[in-house]
């Protein structure tokens, strides 16, 4: 259940909420968010149960969307809750305050101090002074009376928090002030001018103005900062768009967005915004997901494809399906997600929790005691009252409160707006521990989308019966390495076969009976559990290993049929990734059911540093218990087979275009298909704990120094003391400090394609008009042999279109590159 609390201004209220609720029989797990003010509440407990114990305990609640909050569903309660309100209301508060508190400190300390001049009546007439600046601090504790109302409250609950403190202090003064102006009155009454002028120097009026004012201009820019750090949250909710053309009969009506059923067929025209998720079913554009992924390359959209609500249509025009609406949107889920870690507690906040629960009443008690203290050692109960003061306005509970819940908001938001999602706030703070990368293979270091390279028949079998029972085996699996074999024989027109009985055994192989026969195929340790292998046929397979591609070996009842080769290449960015994980300290395993000579070929190009081959997903568990022995381990993965390592890591980190079984048991979610955003996933865990860390130091060695100063431990050695102004000053920054440091996070983790600056390269392209190819083997092979020339940088080579667009490093003859090709036996027409 999900509640909004109202009246919470400082940690100790959190504190005190989330203790009052936790109290309650049924309450499993509640977790307080100071930062949105709201709560969530698991167990078996009844709304009205919890909403009285939040009352009981001096707070307001009330039951937010009993769904998961979509970028629609209840929007306009959610952005509510959000939005920036507090800052409007202080900044109010504040300039009222200020025009009394100018004059008051002009008549206060202007004309004693400083000798400015002041009206004959104020300037001569001691009680008249002292009475005006009774009325004048009057009229600024009236404008900030939401101080002692909430202060006294705390105390009627027996639960004081900050404004608790600052009421006191403020009041203390005030009361003092009040009591010397009588005796004052006294003295005046009975002639004695002189002492009551004397006594004049003890008032505080000016003081119980000025604690308010500052407490009230530190609040204001605390609640202009904790403004900032739910800006993602707030800019992701205002991406939706508010209506949708959908077809009704035969008319295209728009209607509100929240009106989208499933299986409506919608619109989307150039420059509009995708109403709800959806699947193409006619036209064609490309659309900017920048919004939800952070990439800024518009994505070609066609039929058959799925769309994203709130990405937008750069060009084209294309006709959706509706099949994810409302809550079950990708940019809902993304929201709720960003939502669930920021209002979650990091385990490193416990310490401060603890400390918030019973810090006030703490402080409460060392100011008692160093006003008796003063007292004792023969000082005047002007100069005690006003360190007892200073110790009550200078101590900070929210500083601490805020250390670690604005950081989590930020980082969270941070790593959204790059297409990585953190699915709590533990999740967060354990990345920002991890030491050591384990990657998976296929689909996270190459691209998953691996080719056919040789189809290796063994004795007395031909390539059409090796393809033609490969191809009826793989038709059935779901495997990459399967699929490429499949799209091999399709395009060589192999007749496909019918398959019974059909079972995938998850990193060893498939089985399945075709007429009669039983058939396997898979990895060479699991063909050689059922059957021997001639030496000569694993000589051979290990040479193709060596090469980087992976044999997959297929027999029947009659024994071996023969070997497939299939091989997957690097990502674009996987080079890149790993050299900035190396950068950063982090050590990187590569995890594979694959054999060994093909990992080390993969492990070697990507220039990882140690590779773990030929494990089954039970394999990979087993290798990361080992690996957590020396330090924090994070699993990057995106298949089926990666589910269990990616739940035994410390952290799991799946591709977002991954299994939807991997998403769900990792703990960070990429958005994009790039190796890239793990490192920066961990980055952003690191920066963020780095920034906690130094907020909680910050808080509290503040108040563990600040304090003491404020009790007056250097008054009798050095002679200093903290005036109660000053003190107020002190606190008011606290807050803000925290909550500024946790907004550098905003400059400081930037993805690495953004932070880079700018310069100017001469990109060298060619464009090569090729006859002869066509499969994707041919296209690969082209590929291949134009990337192992020197000057080359990369190929992108269709069989479809006949084109080969070539990005060079540096210039290369004509006749080079079309030697190259024709060797290859294909006809180069042109070169551009």
């Amino acid at each position: 259940m999900d509640f909004i609390v109202k009246g919470m201004s400082c940690a100790a209220c959190s504190a005190r909420v989330e203790k009052a609720v936790s109290s309650l029989d049924g309450v499993s797990d509640v977790t307080v968010s100071l930062l949105t003010n709201s709560m969530k509440v698991d167990g078996t407990v009844t709304p009205d149960s919890v909403i009285a114990a939040v009352e009981k305990a001096g707070y307001q609640a009330f039951v937010s969307s009993g769904k998961r909050a979509s970028s629609y569903v209840n929007q306009t309660e959610s952005e509510a809750v959000l939005k920036d309100t507090e800052t409007k209301m202080l900044r109010n508060r504040l300039i009222s305050s200020l025009i009394l508190l100018i004059p008051l400190m002009y008549i206060s300390m202007g004309h004693g101090m400083f000798g400015f001049p002041l009206p004959e009546v104020l300037a001569d007439n001691t009680l008249a002074n002292a009475i005006t600046q009774m009325l004048v601090a009057a009229m600024v504790m009236v404008i900030n009376k939401q101080f002692f109302v909430n202060g006294v409250k705390g105390l009627l609950h027996r639960a004081p928090n900050m404004d608790t403190l600052v009421s006191l202090g403020s009041f203390a003064a005030f009361g003092y002030s009040v009591f010397v102006l009588y005796r004052m009155t006294v003295l005046a009454w009975n002639g004695e001018q002189a002492e009551a002028v004397l006594l004049g120097h003890d008032l505080y009026f000016e003081a119980a103005a000025m604690i308010l004012t500052l407490i009230t201009v530190g609040k204001m820019l605390e609640a202009r900062s904790k403004g900032r750090t739910t800006d993602a949250i707030r800019g992701l909710m205002q991406l939706a768009p508010k209506m949708a053309l959908v077809r009704k009969g035969d008319e295209w009506v728009e209607i509100p967005v929240e009106e989208v059923q499933i299986g409506d067929r919608f619109v989307v025209y150039a420059g509009d915004a995708v109403a709800v998720d959806g699947i193409v079913v006619q036209g064609h554009a490309t659309i900017d997901e920048s919004a939800l992924t952070g990439e800024s390359i518009p994505v070609e959209k066609k039929e058959g494809e799925t769309v994203f609500q709130a990405t937008t249509s750069c060009t084209g025009y294309i006709e959706c399906e509706a099949v994810r609406v409302g809550e079950d949107t990708t940019l809902s889920q993304i929201i709720m997600t960003v939502k669930e870690t920021a209002a979650g507690k990091a385990p490193i906040a416990k310490l401060a929790d603890r400390v918030s629960g019973v810090f006030v009443p703490v402080v409460m008690g060392i100011a008692f005691v160093t006003m008796i203290v003063w007292l004792l050692c023969g000082e005047s109960a002007g100069f005690a009252i006003a360190r007892g003061i200073s110790v009550l306005v200078i101590s900070c509970p929210c500083a601490l409160g805020l250390a670690t819940p604005v950081a989590i908001m930020v980082g969270s938001g941070v790593g959204a707006r790059s297409g990585i999602l953190f699915k709590s706030a533990v999740s967060l703070e354990e990345t920002g521990r991890v030491r050591i990368l384990a990657l998976d293979k296929t689909g996270t270091i190459t691209r998953g989308e691996p080719q056919v390279t040789d189809v290796v028949p063994f004795d007395g079998v031909s390539e059409e019966k090796l393809l033609a029972y490969a191809y009826a085996l793989e038709s059935c699996s779901e495997h990459p390495l399967g699929a490429a074999i499949v799209q091999y024989a399709s395009e060589k027109k192999i007749e496909k076969k019918d398959i019974t009985e059909f079972e995938t055994l998850p990193g060893n192989g498939i089985r399945g009976v075709c007429g009669g026969i039983a058939l396997y195929g898979g990895s060479r340790s699991y063909i050689e559990s059922l059957m021997k292998q001639k030496d000569a046929w694993k000589e051979k397979a290990d040479a193709y290993a060596m090469q980087g591609k992976t044999p997959l070996f297929f027999a029947d009842d009659a024994g071996m049929l023969g070997m497939i080769m299939v091989a997957d290449v690097l990502k674009d960015d996987s080079v890149m990734a790993i050299k900035e994980a190396k950068a950063n300290g982090y050590k990187t395993i590569m995890l594979t059911g694959d054999n060994a000579l093909t990992a080390e070929a993969i492990a070697k190009e990507a220039g990882i540093d140690e590779v773990m081959a030929d494990l089954l997903p039970q394999g990979k568990v087993l290798a990361i218990r080992d690996l957590k022995q020396k330090g924090k381990v994070a699993m990057v993965g995106d298949g089926i087979n990666d589910a269990p390592a990616l739940t035994e890591a410390d952290v799991g980190i799946a591709i977002g275009t991954g299994a939807d079984i991997a998403i769900d048991a990792a703990d960070v979610v990429l958005m994009n298909n790039r190796l890239t955003d793990a490192v920066n996933a961990v980055n952003i865990g690191h920066k963020t704990l780095a920034v906690i860390k130094g907020n909680l130091f910050w808080a509290f060695f503040y108040n563990c120094i600040g304090i003491p100063i404020a009790a007056g431990v250097l008054a009798e050695p050095f002679g200093i003391t903290l005036n109660p102004m000053l003190a107020a000053a002190a606190m008011s920054l606290s807050s803000f400090c925290v909550v500024t440091n946790a907004l550098r996070l905003n400059l400081m983790i930037k993805d690495k394609r953004q932070s880079k600056p700018y310069k100017e390269e001469k990109i060298m392209t060619k464009t090569m008009e090729i006859k002869g190819m066509m499969c994707t083997h041919c296209s690969g092979r082209v590929k291949s042999v134009l990337e192992e020339l020197e000057q080359v940088a990369s190929a992108e080579v269709s069989h479809e279109t006949g084109l080969a667009q070539i990005t060079l490093k540096e210039d290369i003859s004509d006749d080079v590159l079309k030697e190259t090709v024709i060797k290859q036996g294909y006809e180069v027409v042109s070169i551009k």
